[in-house]
């Protein structure tokens, strides 16, 4: 059974959240304050954590961050906010999903059956060849660990996903909507938005020059492009 941390402050909507996730067969357990939530995902064994991003003790960006330095599992925020900006940032701090307030919860349930299935299925080293090596960046896939020019550079869940994918298919432009698609894997054009969020830092860890790409290039108004 699949534990999830539910960390919301407003105990009416964690209960419901709980019961609806308990009745598809996940084990759940609940913190309604940010910086106890931090201490029982990192202490925890937990599958996935859903997040709310206003809490006391401590914000769930702050919370999202620290959860990400140390664990490479699925992280879904929840916010009443509907600004792109407060997205981009979760998206930005390492998190895989944001939802955003009000929502049933039933597409909650879908959300995290679809990340757990699509962690556990690229988790699965389900692809043969288990090594890549482009342009110095050598991405070993069983072990989900990337080394650049030599060096063992750390990479979230879905940037490390996003990295084979692209190298996986070298010099082909791939646009935003199969990328989110074949990531993500959620049908929900409003968050596409992650995918360029992922690109800008993957550059970061890999390019020499980020404002100018040379290995992951953007071709305006089509995609983006692995260049070997």
């Amino acid at each position: 059974m699949k534990k999830i941390l539910l960390i919301e402050d407003e105990i009416s909507i964690a209960e419901l959240q709980k019961d609806y996730l308990e009745i598809n067969d996940f084990d759940v357990h609940m913190e309604h304050k940010g910086d106890i939530g931090l201490e029982r995902a990192i202490q925890g064994n937990y599958d996935l954590i859903i997040l709310d991003i206003m809490l006391p003790g401590m914000s769930g960006f702050e919370i999202c961050k620290q959860i990400r330095a140390v664990k490479d599992i699925p992280i879904l925020l929840v916010s009443a906010k509907k600004e792109d900006i407060d997205k981009i940032r979760g998206l930005g701090l390492g998190a895989d999903d944001y939802i955003t307030k009000p929502f049933s919860p039933s597409e909650l349930v879908a959300r995290v059956k679809a990340h757990l299935a699509r962690y556990d299925r690229l988790a699965g080293n389900n692809i043969k060849t288990n090594t890549l090596f482009i342009h110095g960046i050598s991405v070993d896939k069983s072990s989900r660990k990337v080394n650049i020019n030599g060096k063992e550079t750390a990479f979230t869940t879905k940037e490390f996903d996003l990295l084979v994918f692209l190298m996986m298919h070298p010099n082909q432009v791939l646009s935003k909507e199969q990328l989110f698609e074949r990531i993500w894997g959620l049908d929900s054009a409003a968050d596409v938005s992650t995918v360029t969020v992922h690109i800008r830092k993957l550059r970061e860890k890999m390019e020499r020059n980020p404002a100018e790409p040379k290995i992951l290039e953007t071709v305006w108004g089509a995609g983006y492009r692995f260049n070997v």
